[in-house]
């Protein structure tokens, strides 16, 4: 049985009584950055082992991981923050325990675009999860794609990236598009700036230091 657990995406108590349970429970926990993850299961007092596993070698440890599920092993999948498989790991896992036979569930929680998406007060009836785009190949193609939707969009980006990701959605989107930057979700510096592309940019440029992860809400092409 493999268990796809959503942990928090900042504050420590945004995670489920199911998701602390079975943790507890499980032969092993698959981790993303297995120091990440032990500030978790401390805090919870969780002593299940934890073996990592990442995009880095995911692909390296993937039939070992099936073998022991076969075994009669539960296993949990978490990732540093959120849900496993968006934006992070588990998408390759989850594709060979079904072509395997092997049972698994997802349990619900934590994921950074939902709330960005409903404080962003932009349509939710109808919109696209972009994740993070390419670093290179496909990346001004993709953007002018995504400007030319009618539907919101959302981006997750770095840091490092962020005041040029802005620049991008200003050349493609207009400096006027509506947009919502969300930083450090569910943390105690959380910030939420709403307005045009510009004015998202205009606050990143002001910035003596760029700290924490962002998610980009973009308003549809109207």
């Amino acid at each position: 049985m493999l268990y796809l657990v959503p942990t928090p995406i900042g504050n420590l108590e945004d995670i489920t009584f199911r998701a602390i349970e079975v943790m507890k429970q499980v032969d092993l926990i698959l981790a993303e950055d297995t120091r990440v993850t032990r500030k978790l299961l401390n805090h919870y007092k969780i002593e299940t082992k934890t073996s990592p596993f990442h995009s880095a070698n995911e692909h390296k440890v993937l039939k070992k991981v099936i073998s022991w599920l076969q075994t009669g092993k539960t296993i949990a999948l978490v990732s540093d923050a959120g849900t496993p498989g968006i934006s992070d790991p588990g998408y390759l896992l989850v594709r060979e325990c079904h072509d395997k036979g092997i049972k698994l569930t997802c349990l619900p929680g934590p994921t950074a675009f939902v709330p960005a998406l409903v404080v962003s007060g932009m349509p939710s009836h109808r919109f696209l999860f972009e994740g993070f785009l390419p670093h290179k190949k496909g990346r001004m193609s993709r953007l002018t794609e995504l400007a030319e939707l009618e539907c919101t969009f959302i981006l997750y980006e770095s840091p490092n990236r962020i005041l040029r990701c802005l620049q991008e959605l200003k050349e493609h989107c207009g400096a006027s598009r509506h947009a919502c930057l969300c930083r450090e979700l569910s943390k105690l510096f959380e910030e939420v700036i709403t307005g045009t592309v510009q004015d998202l940019l205009d606050w990143s440029e002001a910035q003596h230091k760029i700290r924490g992860e962002f998610v980009i809400v973009v308003a549809g092409n109207s």
